[in-house]
């Protein structure tokens, strides 16, 4: 119920307001009434007619839910095409350089570029354009009529209107011949009466003629600076009248679409009708059947042989691409007539043969063969052993058995010569007793070897120095001089650990004996040593 936004009421107001609204319903109350003094209709449900608080709603209404914001400024107006506003005298800064027009520059200049532009010269200024801007609404924006002057169809009224003059003024010529004729031949009563009927056949209704003349319908015409779109393509002569349009045939909503600018309908407007009565069964009827179909055909030949690496472009060549394609057929063709010949060559012509017996037509003879229970051939015919897929009894270099006939120490080879090398030549009985041979000899080899050698010996153990080069003979290091330099080790360590007690003008001695080099390699603290924590 479209009610207004009103205070708090008691139970008692609320309930008689339920039973009024469910009498509204019911029809035995009047509908509530708006401001404009319209019903309300009592099924709307509350939250669509109450309005909002903000609004502050005194009375009933729908207003809220209708559109309440004002439209722009939306026009069906078009631009003033050719209009000029104002034409200048002398060139002025920022005008074109071409023309001299202040509403566009040099490079959108329509004009035919001149060799001295306004700006030089000072002449011949153009006037400058109408610029308007337009708003327009969903549908002025799709609309694709919209701009379109309809004085620029009086070219096409005046063509059709001088070529009715035309016949007219023909068949006036030709009933003036007529009569001529007649006036010259009324002694001859035969003729006369031929004459009759040929006037008789002269006094056709001009509307009869107009039709006859109107048989050309189908005859295509070049398409000449026309509303239809430019100077190319064809379009066809209007149809004879008598016949039904398109979009009549099925005055359903749903039926084809029929596009009345290109008038054309893609889909079949009568699907469900005998194909042998209708004569119109849709625009894609004619893009899958005669030429259009061999012409989609080419394309798409033309498509995958420029894929392939083959210059040819349907749009820019046309003539390479048909006389391609035509090559491509026949050569099509060859390759299929080769490949059934080969293959009749090979397995035979069922057709052309002699009648096959009467036993191997109907899968009969006399012939007793018996079968095990896994469908094995026991007796009764000749078990074919099964062929490899790979060819068989094929030898190669020489050899006399086949790769794969001799097995040893996990190794194929040639049973003819025992090799297992497979693309080595064949060297017959002599390359079996060489290779003997030569492993007897191996054999010998390695027993004699391992009668010679001897036990290893023991590898004198080295003495290394304290920087990790071998100790020499004559090196021997002093036992008191290194105590001495283990005592100042530890003093040098101490003094690391706490600078403090370091001394005043310390000197230093750089030469290093073996003892002290001794001692640094005994202090020293080897990190991989798991017992270095406790070596202090």
């Amino acid at each position: 119920m479209a009610t207004a936004s009103v205070a708090f009421k008691s139970r008692e107001d609320h309930r008689k307001q339920l039973e009024l609204e469910e009498a509204r319903k019911a029809g035995l109350a009047p509908a509530e009434l708006d401001e404009d003094g319209n019903e309300i209709n009592p099924h709307i449900p509350q939250y669509m007619s109450s309005a909002p608080w903000y609004l502050n709603a005194e009375k009933p209404s729908l207003k809220h839910q209708r559109k309440w914001k004002s439209d722009p400024n939306y026009t069906k107006s078009w631009y003033d095409r050719g209009a000029k506003t104002f034409q200048a005298e002398k060139y002025r800064k920022g005008a074109c350089e071409n023309c001299g027009a202040m509403t566009h520059d040099k490079k959108a200049c329509v004009e035919r570029p001149r060799k001295l532009g306004a700006k030089w010269t000072g002449k011949s200024i153009a006037a400058d354009e109408k610029i308007e801007t337009f708003e327009l609404d969903y549908d002025g924006k799709r609309d694709r009529w919209n701009g379109f002057d309809a004085a620029s169809f009086k070219h096409v009224v005046q063509r059709y209107e001088a070529r009715d003059e035309a016949r007219n003024r023909f068949l006036k010529e030709q009933q003036l011949k007529k009569l001529e004729e007649k006036n010259n031949n009324q002694s001859k009563e035969d003729e006369v009466s031929d004459d009759d009927d040929n006037d008789d056949d002269l006094k056709v209704d001009e509307a009869k003629v107009d039709e006859s003349k109107q048989m050309d319908f189908a005859k295509v015409e070049k398409r000449v600076r026309t509303t239809g779109g430019g100077s190319t393509g064809t379009v066809r002569n209007l149809r004879i009248r008598e016949d039904t349009a398109k979009y009549l045939l099925n005055l359903d909503v749903n039926s084809a679409h029929y596009d009345p600018k290109t008038r054309s309908m893609r889909e079949d407007p009568l699907p469900d009708t005998d194909p042998n009565d209708k004569f119109y069964t849709g625009d894609n009827h004619n893009r899958v059947s005669g030429q259009a179909l061999e012409f989609k055909q080419m394309n798409v030949h033309a498509w995958e042989a420029f894929d392939k690496g083959h210059d040819v472009h349907m749009q820019a060549a046309p003539s390479q691409a048909e006389l391609l394609y035509k090559n491509f057929k026949i050569n099509k063709e060859k390759l299929k007539s080769q490949t059934k010949d080969t293959i009749m060559e090979k397995y035979g012509n069922a057709a052309t043969e002699e009648v096959l017996p009467r036993e191997l037509l109907l899968g009969q003879s006399e012939k007793e063969v018996e079968y095990d229970r896994a469908g094995r051939i026991i007796k009764g015919q000749e078990t074919s052993l099964p062929k490899s897929k790979y060819e068989e009894d094929v030898y190669i270099n020489n050899h006399t058995s086949v790769w794969g006939s001799w097995w040893k120490d996990h190794q194929w080879g040639y049973k003819c010569c025992q090799q297992t090398v497979r693309n080595s030549y064949c060297t017959g009985a002599a390359g079996i007793e060489a290779a003997e041979a030569a492993s007897d000899l191996m054999r010998a080899n390695i027993a004699r070897k391992e009668a010679s050698e001897e036990a290893p010996s023991q590898a004198e153990e080295k003495r290394l120095a304290t920087w990790g080069s071998e100790v020499p003979d004559d090196l021997v290091i002093d036992q008191k001089k290194l105590a001495e330099a283990l005592k100042k080790e530890d003093e040098r360590r101490r003094e690391e650990r706490d600078e403090r007690k370091r001394k005043y003008n310390v000197k230093w001695n750089d030469e290093v004996t073996p003892e002290d080099m001794e001692a640094f390699r005994m202090k020293r603290i080897h990190h991989d040593d798991p017992m270095k924590e406790f070596l202090h």
